[in-house]
């Protein structure tokens, strides 16, 4: 299963030394053996655990939906491979997705999956058959068109949109009978630093979210409400896992590594023999139910080499600075602080995401020192504030406050904009001797951000706003956005094991501030610096800047306040190494600007699409104004032939309750022998993986006997 990248690269390559006949035989075969040994093993894998006693819950068999009509319908099956090669300070990730049609029917297949909040979308590849359809970046709703047209033609087509930052859809038309397409995305992210440790996180699941209802005056606080809602959510209890994942990373960080680890997935994590690591995944494949995230470090005493990073692209010249700033003296005096503490026990922070949110505020609480203020306040589709107004952090009002995050329990609607507004108020807005913080305990699924993040920026004040992702698949974008707009930090938490050691980070940043009122500017250039606007920074975290440059000479100043005294730091441009990808971050982090200035009324809603637009379509990236789409001119659909949409279902992410997030509305009936849930919700139907296994045998026999058919041409060609 990890070989698939490397088996697509060899077949899709382009020309190179060797036999034509044999380059082109091997075009032809490689692309669906690929597809056909991928699905096989997924196949192979869950059966395996099914004689083995079921393992984590997964059974073999069909996934049975309900159609349109009520009816049972077999769902389209997917299997997906990540890649994931690091070089230095970014990544460039490789999504190959593998859509299996099972059913009589000809399909659209529509999967909404998740991607890093800060990845550059920007490559689109389909493969039918023989076929390598390259995808092109459009306009959005030119995109669109020439899909549906494409569709309506009987032609296969992959389309890549947008429905935020984090949230993707990859739609592929006209999938015939028992047959399977490849689509392979691209993508390039930053890696994460903080505190020494290096770090990439792959999500791989979209949690249900929860989208508040149209407004009295008639407007929609959820942008794209259709495209949000996910189409199936499996109950883990009755149901097989699905969406098997394989995760391939190869680590070439630019220094000696030390410890390697996952956070959440065992891993075999092996030498390149070129100084970097190659990490898979121990079991193979896992179901796609929670985010991958791997952390490095340096070998004891080595660090980078280098804080600036340059490439060239076009003949333009971009770079990319990280830099820590020296952390504060350790004699300085810690300022009194008054903190309100959010947390969300909504039906979604149902069973382990509740228990690790509770864990976390009752740790936080026990952190805070006699000369602190605090309050805490706690949301579902209700509101409750514990005090009146921010009270002394003495032993009696801990207590009284550790006892009330004890006793919530996770229900009901996720209503996080008053809860915002309550924390930001500030009736001491005057009072200098409190830093002002906001920890806002959460998951994040909601689906009108916008309306949050536009609620911090107009009402943060001189609150400073640390979100806190609790759970397997937080909504990172609102929670890294949220905090960079509040001037904070994101701190993530997936398991309750994480809840001390990352509550304890974040409160060691809370305690200490480091540098204030940060700007970032380039002598002896013309240049383009993003992001506009530097967040404050606490012990540990990296000032990350990039800029398109007129030329690589001068240097980047990084200046600041630390304790209240000037600070700046020279990063000459000709010193810059080389890097991969960061015209892209670039660009990404641009078009970040642009959304945030929209956010903050800085930019109208037209001017910032577009700047979006303008920005996305010169670096061929995904975006809101923008989609990749790829055609086959082929018509393959026979004329006259009905095309079903079939929506992939989705994984519940892991740790979370069921029964908490949608009640007991859930009532399973018998229906022509495969049990179907009233409001859509699917339930399995055993089978056996014996047509993969068949179509698995088939692919091999038709590449054997056509090398063979090769090897005996060519002697034929030698020996005349």
């Amino acid at each position: 299963m990890n070989a698939l990248p490397a088996m697509l690269t060899k077949a899709l390559g382009a020309g190179g030394p060797g036999d034509i006949w044999i380059q082109r035989g091997l075009r032809l075969a490689l692309p669906l053996l690929a597809a056909l040994l991928m699905l096989a093993a997924l196949a192979g894998q869950v059966s395996a655990q099914n004689d083995d006693g079921a393992e984590d819950g997964v059974q073999s068999g069909s996934l049975l939906v309900q159609g349109k009509d009520g009816a049972p319908l077999e769902a389209i099956r997917l299997g997906t491979d990540v890649d994931l090669t690091v070089s230095g300070p970014t990544v460039r990730g490789k999504i190959t997705q593998a859509f299996r049609n099972p059913t009589k029917q000809w399909v659209e297949a529509v999967y909404l999956y998740p991607m890093p909040e800060d990845g550059a979308v920007d490559s689109l590849k389909l493969v039918v058959g023989d076929r390598v359809i390259v995808g092109e970046i459009k306009q959005k709703a030119e995109a669109r068109e020439i899909y549906e047209t494409a569709k309506a033609g009987g032609q296969k087509a992959g389309l890549i949109e947008q429905q935020r930052p984090n949230m993707f859809t990859t739609a592929v038309a006209n999938v015939g009978p028992g047959e399977t397409v490849l689509v392979q995305i691209e993508y390039q992210a930053p890696v994460r630093q903080s505190s020494g440790v290096y770090s990439l996180r792959v999500p791989l699941v979209v949690a249900p979210r929860y989208n508040p209802g149209v407004r009295a005056d008639g407007s929609d606080p959820v942008p794209g409400r259709a495209a949000l809602e996910a189409p199936v959510t499996l109950d883990p209890r009755v149901h097989g896992k699905t969406n098997p994942v394989s995760i391939t990373v190869h680590l070439q960080p630019g220094f000696s590594l030390g410890d390697v680890s996952s956070s959440f997935h065992a891993i075999n994590n092996a030498s390149d023999g070129a100084g970097g690591r190659t990490v898979t995944l121990k079991s193979g494949d896992v179901p796609a139910d929670r985010d991958f995230e791997l952390t490095w470090k340096p070998s004891l005493f080595a660090a980078p080499q280098a804080s600036l990073f340059r490439e060239t692209i076009n003949g333009e010249d971009y770079v990319l600075a990280f830099l820590t700033p020296p952390s504060k003296a350790a004699s300085s005096r810690q300022p009194a602080r008054e903190i309100v503490f959010v947390i969300d026990n909504s039906g979604s922070m149902g069973g382990e995401s509740m228990r690790q949110a509770k864990a976390s505020l009752v740790y936080a609480l026990g952190r805070l020192k006699p000369a602190d203020r605090f309050n805490v306040v706690r949301f579902d589709d209700t509101m409750e504030t514990l005090f009146a107004d921010t009270v002394s952090a003495d032993g009696g009002n801990v207590k009284t406050a550790q006892d009330f995050v004890k006793g919530l329990e996770a229900s009901g609607g996720t209503e996080m904009l008053p809860a915002m507004k309550a924390a930001l108020a500030d009736p001491r807005a005057a009072d200098e001797r409190y830093i002002r913080q906001v920890v806002f305990l959460t998951d994040g699924e909601i689906g009108n951000d916008q309306e949050l993040l536009e609620a911090v920026g107009q009402g943060k004040g001189r609150s400073r706003v640390f979100m806190v992702g609790i759970g397997s698949a937080p909504n990172s974008f609102l929670m890294t956005r949220a905090s960079e707009i509040g001037r904070g930090t994101f701190t993530h938490i997936g398991s309750t094991a994480q809840v001390e050691t990352r509550m304890r980070e974040l409160f060691t940043k809370l305690e200490q501030p480091v540098a204030i009122e940060l700007t970032a500017t380039l002598n002896g250039v013309t240049s383009d610096i993003t992001p506009a606007v530097l967040p404050d920074l606490y012990r540990g975290e990296p000032v990350v800047v990039a800029a398109k440059v007129s030329e690589l000479k001068g240097a980047m100043t990084i200046a600041g306040l630390i304790d209240g005294k000037p600070w700046s730091v020279d990063l000459p441009l000709a010193k810059a190494v080389p890097g991969q990808g960061i015209s892209k971050l670039w660009a990404r982090r641009e078009i970040t600007d642009a959304e945030v200035a929209r956010t903050l009324r800085q930019l109208s809603d037209e001017h910032a699409d577009a700047r979006i637009l303008e920005v996305a379509l010169a670096h061929k990236l995904v975006s809101s104004q923008t989609s990749l789409v790829a055609v086959d001119r082929t018509p393959s659909r026979p004329e006259g032939t009905p095309l079903v949409r079939a929506d992939l279902p989705l994984n519940l992410p892991a740790g979370w309750d069921f029964d908490a997030l949608f009640g007991d509305t859930v009532r399973h009936a018998k229906a022509g022998g495969a049990e179907l849930a009233e409001n859509g919700l699917a339930l399995p139907q055993t089978a056996t993986d014996a047509e993969l296994r068949l179509w698995s045998g088939l692919a091999l026999a038709i590449l054997g006997s056509a090398l063979m058919a090769l090897v005996l041409r060519r002697r034929r060609g030698a020996a005349a």
